[in-house]
């Protein structure tokens, strides 16, 4: 029988989301979500994670019919199918994983394995907004910044797996902000929700713009840690300190993005990710802010552009693509 279904599963730092997906790019199921950070040994994370892909695969009556796993992780090698000390996820630690090899075992089935924002950009690629593009970057924006850098049609993965972690690019080096990978100033630590929410709180602590911050923002009013949510809300409301909060990181992305365009070219860069919604507060800064500080060859020729996979499903469908 025809295999016409593969499973798409996105390991993410709180939550594992598991869907089963048609050649069509149609997520045929309603999306099963497992905890991540409810474990602190990966072994009992994968009998959990094997038991989900088991249950949905029965749910779509598509038993048989699966053509293979593909997975999108934080530090996943694509050319060995391991996680390499993923420091973000509770089990990660300072270590190697097999996870290719650890469900292949399990299920029965071929894994395919690559890091989160690699598997974004191939389902760009698939299904999204980068079908027919050759050059192309994916910049994912969550808790982290990941990136997938396309040339001439293929993945950049370098003589290890690990290339394209543009994230961890230097964005402000001097007395820059610590990053969780232990470099001091990268831009995952100012464009990323966390580094968002971060500029928002150091805002609040400082009187750097005593006009702006003598202003009743609703950020003041916000019982417990401020996230990035919370500044979007307070945004789209008219806060200006919540406003002036997109703007730095906006900068600070495109500030990057012109450094990145030097590198590759791209047609485009696709935005990819929970900052994404945000729509115009962060878009706009960021392309201004690229358009500035490129080299004038480039300047107004690459199109920011942000991910046309649909949002419930996008990251089920960007991992299900490495298994076709």
């Amino acid at each position: 029988m025809e295999q016409d279904f593969v499973v798409g599963v996105d390991i993410g730092g709180q939550t594992t989301k598991i869907g089963v997906v048609d050649r069509k790019g149609n997520v045929i199921s309603n999306a099963h979500v497992i905890r991540t950070d409810s474990h602190t040994d990966e072994m009992l994370f994968f009998d959990d994670l094997t038991k989900a892909i088991k249950s949905v695969v029965q749910e779509t009556n598509t038993t048989g019919k699966i053509k293979g796993v593909g997975i999108g992780a934080p530090n996943g090698n694509y050319y060995d199918g391991t996680i390499v000390q993923a420091v973000n996820l509770t089990w990660g630690g300072r270590k190697t994983i097999k996870v290719a090899e650890i469900l292949t075992n399990k299920l029965g089935l071929p894994v395919t394995l690559t890091n989160d924002a690699n598997a974004a950009a191939v389902g760009e690629m698939t299904y999204g907004a980068a079908i027919g593009m050759k050059n192309f970057i994916m910049i994912t924006l969550g808790t982290g910044v990941g990136s997938g850098i396309v040339i001439n049609g293929q993945m950049v993965y370098g003589h290890d797996g690990f290339a394209g972690e543009l994230g961890h690019t230097t964005a402000v080096r001097y007395n820059g902000r610590q990053c969780n990978c232990g470099r001091v100033g990268c831009i995952e630590a100012y464009a990323s929700a966390i580094g968002l929410a971060r500029t928002a709180r150091e805002y609040l602590e400082s009187n750097i713009d005593k006009e702006l911050f003598n202003q009743s923002s609703p950020l003041r009013e916000v019982v417990g840690p401020i996230t990035s949510k919370d500044v979007y809300l307070a945004a789209s409301q008219g806060d200006g300190l919540s406003k002036k909060v997109f703007d730095f990181t906006g900068t600070k992305l495109g500030e990057s993005l012109a450094d990145f365009v030097a590198f590759s070219a791209p047609q485009a860069i696709i935005l990819f990710g929970g900052l994404t919604k945000a729509g115009d507060l962060i878009t706009k800064p960021t392309e201004q802010a690229m358009n500035e500080n490129m080299l004038s060859l480039w300047r107004g020729k690459v199109a920011i552009i942000v991910s046309k996979l649909p949002e419930s499903d996008a990251a089920i469908l960007g991992a299900s693509a490495l298994a076709w």
